[in-house]
């Protein structure tokens, strides 16, 4: 169990924002070197990243590298760069097929780092309708939607309730799941609007997102509370399991809690609570 409730975009180019990083109650941290790095900036941006992850200090906070694509000047040496140094994993854009999935784990492979899981970014309608035929790949740990390239691809518009975007990203929810990968909802872009923040988490919890990435340290609040579980959450999981350990041990298969019927989805649902609070706890 890895929460992933606040996924934080940090930009490779800016040294004091990842110092800054150090501090925040993010649960992932995603070096960017791609959208936020201007191309005559990239090999500078990517030398600070590196210094900044050998340095250390980020404590519980998971580190994402995204990388550039292979079809740019870049994304080879950044998959260089990368592959041996203690991140958690490496996220790449506008992923396709299968064949850019297999030709990332190769290089990777290459320089030193076949332990490292792979992170999608699915920002094109491609990428959108065709998840499945590369989503279940053994080295893809998550799904990360660019919900930003998504509404431009499409013609679309940024709309307050997201309801042009329900059957794209109810879609890769159901892939998601299908293929047992965390998937992470896309950014919010109009930061200073905590209302909105909240309505759209609400909905990407609602839908079956596991967390919502970011681009701005005061979205992370928000995302934690809604993407994890209250007190009363954990404490009516735990009471959910006691009941029903008990009712298996008297022979039944269900169990009854607060006049409600406990049955074995029940239990799961609970397991995993409680196992998301013991994560949070234990770090």
């Amino acid at each position: 169990m890895r929460p992933r409730r606040s996924v934080l975009y940090m930009p490779g180019a800016n040294t004091r924002a990842m110092e800054k990083a150090k501090g925040l109650d993010c649960d992932t941290i995603i070096f960017d070197l791609e959208d936020a790095v201007s191309p005559d900036a990239k090999d500078t941006a990517r030398g600070q990243v590196i210094d900044a992850i050998q340095a250390g200090g980020y404590g519980h906070r998971e580190l994402v590298v995204r990388g550039n694509g292979l079809d740019t000047p870049w994304g080879a040496n950044d998959i260089a760069a990368f592959a041996g140094l203690p991140i958690a994993a490496m996220l790449f854009p506008k992923i396709e097929t299968l064949a850019q999935v297999q030709a990332i784990v190769t290089l990777l492979d290459e320089h030193g780092g076949a332990h490292l899981p792979v992170w999608l970014m699915v920002e094109t309608p491609a990428g959108v309708l065709d998840l499945a035929q590369f989503a279940d790949h053994s080295r893809v740990e998550a799904l990360v939607m660019g919900t930003s390239d998504l509404v431009k691809e499409l013609r679309a518009s940024h709309t307050p309730s997201r309801h042009n975007l329900d059957y794209a990203l109810q879609h890769c929810v159901l892939v998601a799941r299908r293929f047992g990968k965390d998937i992470l909802d896309g950014v919010h872009l109009d930061f200073q609007n905590e209302e909105a923040l909240r309505e759209v988490c609400v909905g990407g919890r609602a839908m079956g997102f596991d967390g919502k990435t970011l681009i701005h340290p005061s979205q992370v609040s928000i995302a934690n509370e809604v993407f994890g579980y209250s007190d009363d959450d954990v404490e009516n999981a735990r009471r959910t399991l006691a009941v029903w350990q008990e009712a298996l041990a008297a022979g039944k298969g269900v169990a009854v809690l607060d006049g409600k019927l406990v049955e074995n989805l029940h239990a799961a649902e609970a397991e995993r609570v409680v196992a998301f609070a013991d994560a949070l706890v234990g770090r």
